[in-house]
């Protein structure tokens, strides 16, 4: 990986820190599999959200929870160290675990510089065992300068994506790989205006295993024609339409079934040329949050992709904590000449579909 343009120290952290990140999440899922009870909680919107979520962010009430929170914390900085990153010399108190956590307070805007982190995006997957991401980006004067996802159950080889995910855990467990040739997860990663994303093996020992001649330079694919084109769409269908972008995925020619995933990974199959379009056209009264989306948008455009909302025009991560006045939707493509033909398919089919 060429690191350029006076981001190059702040990519190295965020790498380790999602690599750190994707770790913790890890042994939390480990521990949800067969009960799951008081690690997993309600967000307002009835959405869960786990332990991991608060341990990577690192309120509630919930003596249980807490406890497990502030465990799950000093857990994961123990081993700071293994990644190249400076852990604190002593065990952190229940008071300084939350003092953590609410200094995650920017409400964004159009200047000055921020991070912006999803710390399990796809709870509902990650619950279940299947597939989520950790998303962490940094925004500089509203645009997306670094994004990096780290998606723990999204195998580096495609290979593995026609297996089960209970089906690789089992297998993993049976014969783990050693750290050098680890493929059950990875790490994505991009900065702005370099031409350039990469993807990385995901890791547990960054202090002796040199991530950055493991890591491979990534692409989108070059398939232009919607017949031979992959779809990917929300698993849930609680915040988007699925028959509207089935019927528009049929008024196009696509023939391949839809790949349905759990969070941002999408963004991250399509970089990596797993699949070509990505199309989400919210409910009535949705808002698209900006943490749902930086990390993944930079790292597709890197890849050679295109990002925009449903009328062509670019995200706008300047407003604040959401997108604000998006055309009715998103729409992610390999490339410039299939994503014309998706905004056509999308301009023809809307005004009957009702949302």
């Amino acid at each position: 990986m060429e690191s350029g343009g006076g981001y190059g120290r702040e990519l190295d952290l965020a790498v380790k820190v999602v690599q750190m990140a994707c770790s913790l999440c890890q042994r939390v899922q480990e521990g949800l599999v067969g009960r799951k009870g008081d690690q997993i909680q309600s967000k307002d919107d009835n959405s869960p959200v786990t332990v991991a979520d608060w341990g990577v962010q690192a309120t509630d009430d919930a003596a249980g929870l807490l406890e497990s929170v502030v465990s799950a914390v000093n857990g994961c900085l123990i081993e700071a160290p293994r990644y190249g990153l400076n852990g604190p010399q002593r065990t952190l108190g229940t008071s300084e675990v939350l003092d953590a956590i609410r200094r995650c307070n920017s409400n964004g805007g159009p200047e000055g510089r921020y991070w912006v982190l999803d710390p399990v995006d796809g709870t509902l997957g990650f619950v279940r065992g299947d597939q989520y991401a950790v998303a962490l980006a940094l925004i500089e004067d509203g645009e997306v300068v670094l994004g990096v996802l780290g998606c723990p159950n999204y195998p580096m080889k495609k290979e593995w994506l026609n297996y089960h995910q209970r089906y690789y855990r089992l297998m993993s467990k049976l014969s783990p790989p050693t750290s050098g040739s680890w493929n059950k997860g990875c790490v994505m990663y991009a900065q702005r205006g370099t031409g350039e994303a990469w993807m990385q093996p995901l890791v547990h020992d960054c202090g002796k295993f040199d991530w950055k001649q493991a890591a491979r330079k990534i692409q989108v694919s070059s398939i232009d024609d919607p017949a031979f084109a992959t779809f990917c769409e929300p698993v849930e269908k609680a915040n988007s339409s699925h028959s509207f972008t089935a019927g528009l995925a049929h008024s196009v020619g696509l023939r391949n079934q839809p790949l349905r995933v759990y969070s941002m990974v999408k963004y991250a199959a399509i970089a990596r040329g797993d699949a070509e379009i990505f199309m989400k056209f919210a409910r009535a009264g949705y808002k698209e949050k900006i943490w749902d989306h930086a990390a993944g948008v930079l790292i597709i455009h890197e890849a050679g992709g295109v990002v925009t909302d449903a009328g062509g025009h670019p995200l706008d991560f300047s407003k604040g904590l959401y997108l604000e006045g998006l055309d009715r939707g998103i729409i992610a493509c390999s490339g410039a000449a299939l994503h014309e033909k998706i905004i056509k398919a999308v301009d023809a089919s809307w005004d009957s579909s009702g949302l």
